[in-house]
């Protein structure tokens, strides 16, 4: 017999049996069963509150620590992207540094190959000169050989043995004036 067709007879029997709907065992069935269920439902209801609240504070913690780990995550990759753009800044800084080296590098090469062929210049301009120089000497002896041979020879073909005899003895007298 369900709950429903012993509530409908109790209800009969109190309008029209004559009999007290109290009186009625299926009255005190029903009675039972809602006492049962209202003892048997506290407990179970706490149960099953205590559960969802045991869960929803599992999904809590859970969703907390998906939080605090995107959290770090997050930071993580904040500071590998730091470190990404320090690295790539360097990078930048030490490429720049080292054209800079190279350009200097290129400066006082091309100032060493400029100052080497202006060396060189200048020991071909002062060779120029000692050659010229020595060629204006060599030119000059052989101008005072050729005019020493000449005068030789003009005075070997114009001197009398007298006037040569006259010349030795002024020469010989002008000595001591030289000597002093």
């Amino acid at each position: 017999m369900s709950i429903a067709h012993a509530a409908t007879e109790a209800a009969d029997a109190a309008h029209g049996g004559g009999e007290a709907f109290y009186a009625a065992p299926e009255f005190w069935v029903a009675v039972a069963f809602f006492i049962f269920i209202g003892a048997v439902a506290k407990p179970v209801w706490k149960m099953l509150t205590a559960a969802l609240d045991d869960r929803g504070e599992k999904i809590r913690e859970e969703i907390d620590e998906a939080t605090r780990l995107r959290e770090e995550a997050q930071a993580l990759l904040a500071d590998y992207q730091r470190r990404q753009r320090s690295a790539q800044q360097e990078a930048e800084e030490i490429a720049a540094a080292a054209k800079e080296e190279a350009e200097r590098h290129r400066k006082e090469a091309a100032d060493a190959l400029e100052a080497g062929l202006a060396r060189r210049e200048q020991l071909a301009v002062d060779r120029i000169a000692q050659a010229e120089s020595a060629a204006i000497a060599e030119v000059r002896n052989m101008t005072a050989e050729l005019a020493v041979d000449a005068t030789r020879k003009l005075i070997v073909e114009r001197l009398d043995e007298a006037k040569a005899a006259e010349l030795v003895d002024a020469a010989i007298g002008e000595l001591p004036n030289k000597l002093h």
